[in-house]
C-alpha cells in the first residue's frame, strides 16, 4: 500500500511538471549537478567541438572537389596527373576527418562515462542520508532501475547526444554554406524551403515522446521491482508450488512494458520519419529544378553534381537532429525522475551544532508519555519511563507487536522521539550530532541482515580496521568460530544474498559477531537469540557478561531465559510499560511476566521429556 501510495504521490509530481511548468516548486538537483560538471568541464567540450567543427569543414570539401572533377570530365580536360591530384585530396580530407572527427568523438564520450559514475555515486550518497521510513515506502527495484536506466539515459544524452548533435549543426550549417557561395543561391533557398518545417515537427511531437518515454521508464520500474521481490522470495515460491502465479504476474507487468515502449516507439518512429521527409521534398525540388537550372545551361553540370551531395549532406544531419531531440526529450523525463530522487529530504537531521566529537558512556534514561509514528495518529507507545546505568543490562519482554522494537529504534533516531523523552548521558538524543549517537550503538536487528560477501567481511563490517584476529576474536564471542572453522575457506566463506548460504541460528550469531567487534558503549539485541539453541543462548549470554563490562546492553527477546540475568527487566503490552524490576521481582509479583516463564519453563520441560 505505501509502494503504491508513492508512486501516485510521485506521478502527480511529474504531472504538475510536465503541465504547469513549475521548476521553481520542484527540486533541480540532478539538473544543477549536470550543469556544474559540464561547466566545471567547459575546456573539454571545447576542444571536442572544436575538433568536431574542423572534422566537418574538411569533409564538406569533397563535393566541391567531386563538382570540379566533374566540370574537368565535362570539358574535356581530366588527366592523369588531375586525376591524381582529385584523389589526393580526397584521401586527406578522409584522413583529416577520422582524425579530428575521432578527437571529438573520444572526449565527449569519456565525459558522458564520467558523468554517468556521478550521478551514481550521488544518488547512492544521497540515498544514505535518507531516513528508513524512505526506503519503506519505495520499492528497491524501482530505486534500482533510476541508478541504472535514467542515469544511463541521461549519460547518452550528453554524450552520444552531443556529439550527434554537435556533428549536426556543423555539418548542416558548413553544408548550406559551401551551397550558397559555391552553387547558385536560388536553387539553395528554393531547396531548404521544406526544412523550415522541422521545428513545427519539433515542438509538435517533443512533448509527446518525453511523456511516453517516462510511462515506459515507469512500467520498467515496476517490472523491476517485482523481479527483485520474486527473486527475494524464491524459496517460499518454490516450496508452495506458486512458480506459475509468479510467472503470471510477472507476465503482467512485462506486458505493461511491452505496451507502454510500443506507444513511445510509434512515437519516436513517427517523429523520426517526419524529419527525412522534409529532407526527401527538399531532394525532389533540387531535383527538378536543378535539373532544369543545368539543362538551360544556366549552372554547370558540376556544379548541380556538388549540390546535390551537399543536399544528401543536409538531409543526413536533419535525421541526426531528430534523433538526438528524440534522445533529448527521453533524458529529460529522466533527469525530471532523477530531480525527484535528490529532492527528496531526510525526515530525521542532525539538530546538534557540536563540530567537536563527543566520547558517550552509556546512561540511558527514557521518560516517554506517549510515541506514534510519522504518518500515523494512534500511539504506540504510551507512558514508558525508565533509567539504566552505564554497565547494566536491560531486558525488554512483550508479546508480538508490544512495541519493544519500536522502543529501542528511537535511541539511535531510527524514529525520532519527541523532544525532551529518550537521553543518553543526560543529554537529549536529538540535540546530539547523529554520527556521535550511531557511532555509540552497536545494533543487532531481528533479522540480522547480512552482506553477499564472505562472512569474514561480514562481521568486519562493523570496524574498517579490524585485523583477522579481532574478527576471529568477536566471532569466538558470538559462538560462531567453531562452525566457521568447519567450512571449506573459513572466513572467505563467501555466504550469498543475505546469509543464504547459512542456518538461521549462524546468521543471528553472525550478526551477533559484527556488533561485538564494534565494541560501542550501547550493544541492542532486537530478538536475535531467538534461532540459536539454549546451550548456545547460555555461552552467548556468558561472553556477554565478561565482554560487555562497563558497557550497556539492550536485550529484546520473547525466551525470556535471554533476559533473566539482566539488572532491570521491562515488560511492554499494547505499547505500555506494565512492568517492571528484576526477574526475582517479577517473578513475586505474580503479575505477565511471571506467567510468560512459568509457561515457557513448562513447554522446555515437556520438550525435555
Amino acid at each position: 500500500m505505501n509502494r503504491r501510495l508513492s508512486g501516485h504521490r510521485y506521478e502527480r509530481m511529474v504531472f504538475v511538471m510536465d503541465n504547469n511548468d513549475s521548476s521553481h516548486e520542484h527540486p533541480a538537483q540532478a539538473t544543477k549537478l549536470l550543469w556544474d560538471y559540464i561547466k566545471d568541464h567547459k575546456g573539454y567540450y571545447v576542444v571536442s567541438f572544436l575538433s568536431i567543427l574542423i572534422a566537418e569543414v574538411i569533409t564538406v570539401q569533397s563535393p566541391n572537389v567531386i563538382g570540379r572533377f566533374t566540370d574537368l570530365l565535362q570539358a574535356g580536360k581530366l588527366n592523369f596527373g588531375a586525376v591524381e591530384r582529385y584523389s589526393l585530396l580526397l584521401v586527406l580530407i578522409a584522413i583529416g576527418y577520422a582524425v579530428f572527427f575521432g578527437i571529438g568523438q573520444f572526449r565527449t564520450g569519456m565525459m558522458g562515462r564520467q558523468l554517468e559514475y556521478l550521478f551514481r555515486r550521488h544518488l547512492f550518497s544521497h540515498w544514505e542520508t535518507l531516513s528508513t521510513s524512505y526506503f519503506n515506502k519505495r520499492s528497491i527495484g524501482d530505486l534500482l532501475n533510476h541508478a541504472m536506466n535514467d542515469v544511463q539515459a541521461v549519460r547518452q544524452a550528453i554524450s552520444q547526444g552531443l556529439n550527434q548533435l554537435s556533428n549536426a549543426v556543423f555539418l548542416l550549417c558548413s553544408a548550406l554554406f559551401m551551397m550558397f557561395h559555391t552553387v547558385t543561391f536560388r536553387l539553395t533557398l528554393v531547396s531548404i524551403l521544406p526544412i523550415l518545417f522541422v521545428p513545427l515537427v519539433v515542438v509538435w511531437f517533443g512533448p509527446r515522446v518525453r511523456v511516453a518515454s517516462r510511462r515506459a521508464q515507469e512500467s520498467l520500474s515496476s517490472m523491476t521491482d517485482l523481479s527483485e521481490e520474486s527473486f527475494s522470495a524464491i524459496r517460499l515460491i518454490k516450496a508452495t508450488a506458486n512458480e506459475d502465479v509468479a510467472v503470471n504476474r510477472f507476465r503482467e507487468r512485462v506486458d505493461t512494458v511491452l505496451s507502454q515502449q510500443l506507444r513511445m516507439v510509434r512515437q519516436t518512429a513517427t517523429f523520426q520519419s517526419l524529419i527525412p521527409l522534409m529532407g526527401s521534398i527538399s531532394f525532389v525540388i533540387a531535383l527538378a529544378y536543378g535539373g532544369y537550372l543545368t539543362v538551360t545551361h544556366q549552372i554547370l553540370l558540376g556544379s548541380f553534381v556538388a549540390f546535390t551531395l551537399y543536399l544528401a549532406l543536409v538531409i543526413n544531419p536533419l535525421q541526426q537532429i531528430g534523433n538526438v531531440i528524440n534522445n533529448f526529450q527521453r533524458a529529460s523525463a529522466s533527469l525530471l525522475r532523477l530531480s525527484v530522487l535528490l529532492g527528496e529530504k531526510p525526515e530525521i537531521v542532525d539538530q546538534s551544532a557540536q563540530t567537536e566529537p563527543i566520547s558517550m558512556q552509556g546512561d540511558i534514561h527514557v521518560r516517554l508519555a506517549d510515541f506514534q509514528y510519522p504518518d500515523s495518529d494512534i500511539p504506540v507507545l504510551k507512558e514508558i519511563e525508565f533509567s539504566v546505568k552505564r554497565g547494566q543490562t536491560l531486558g525488554i519482554v512483550g508479546q508480538t507487536g508490544s512495541g519493544k522494537s519500536t522502543l529501542v529504534n528511537l535511541l539511535p533516531r531510527v524514529y525520532d522521539p519527541p523532544p525532551d523523552t529518550v537521553f543518553v548521558d543526560g543529554q537529549d538524543v536529538r540535540k546530539v550530532g547523529l554520527a556521535d549517537l550511531r557511532s555509540a550503538i552497536s545494533y543487532v536487528p531481528q533479522d540480522g541482515f547480512l552482506f553477499s560477501t564472505s562472512i569474514g567481511q561480514n562481521i568486519g563490517f562493523s570496524k574498517e580496521d579490524a585485523t583477522l584476529n579481532d574478527i576471529e576474536k568477536a566471532a569466538q564471542q558470538a559462538c560462531i568460530y567453531d562452525d566457521i572453522q568447519q567450512f571449506s575457506k573459513g572466513f572467505d566463506t563467501v555466504i550469498g544474498e543475505r546469509g543464504v548460504a547459512l542456518s538461521g541460528g549462524q546468521k543471528q550469531r553472525t550478526a551477533i559477531a559484527r556488533a561485538f567487534l564494534k565494541d560501542a558503549p550501547i550493544l541492542i539485541l532486537d530478538d536475535c537469540l531467538s534461532a540459536v539453541d539454549m546451550n548456545t543462548e547460555k555461552h552467548i549470554i556468558s561472553n556477554l557478561n565478561e565482554v560487555r563490562e562497563n558497557r550497556t546492553t539492550i536485550i529484546i527477546a520473547h525466551r525470556l531465559s535471554a533476559v533473566r540475568h539482566a539488572d532491570l527487566i521491562i515488560v511492554l503490552d499494547d505499547g505500555v510499560m506494565v512492568e517492571s524490576g528484576t526477574h526475582d521481582e517479577l517473578m513475586a509479583l505474580g503479575g505477565i511476566y511471571a506467567r510468560m516463564y512459568t509457561l515457557q519453563q513448562h513447554d522446555s520441560e515437556v520438550t525435555a521429556d
